[in-house]
């Protein structure tokens, strides 16, 4: 049996737009981009990304908090690659995400420690990567490189 179980319930608008309401009462639209939908909310693509993204940002904070690293925002920047497969249909090839620490490295005195282990946290992120190639970069407040993605 699942340690946990997520539902969530899709209704369609238009069109490719689909009304997403989440257990807990959330709710967001999702639509395709033109020319199929109208872009009236994040396509499926782009909410993948968002997770993977958001995913790895809260396991390095959580990693951060754990360790009592100086509390500093982080920011993210992420790009999936979509291309067409063998068949000639289109699937999402690669995933980058740059993780931005909120000090420079050396503010960080377990730095090291949590930069071996954040992303083994990270649900989606491993989950995804079984699948898509996924890169992942931490770079400090300075634009250091303090992690370079993994090769496969």
């Amino acid at each position: 049996m699942a340690e946990e179980v997520i539902r969530l319930t899709l209704t369609q608008r238009q069109d490719y737009q689909f009304d997403t309401r989440f257990d807990g009462g959330q709710s967001l639209v999702a639509d395709e981009p033109p020319p199929l939908g109208g872009g009236a909310g994040p396509a499926p693509t782009q909410l993948l990304l968002a997770s993977v993204a958001n995913c790895l940002t809260a396991s390095l904070l959580f990693a951060l908090r754990k360790y009592r690293e100086p509390d500093a925002p982080l920011s993210t920047a992420a790009e999936c690659e979509v291309d067409r497969n063998e068949r000639g249909r289109l699937r999402v090839t690669g995933i980058a995400v740059t993780l931005r620490l909120g000090l420079p490295a050396h503010a960080y005195g377990k730095l090291d420690r949590i930069l071996a282990s954040f992303e083994d946290f990270c649900t989606v992120t491993q989950s995804v990567a079984a699948a898509i190639p996924t890169r992942v970069t931490v770079v400090d407040s300075l634009g250091a490189v303090v992690k370079v993605p993994e090769t496969a």
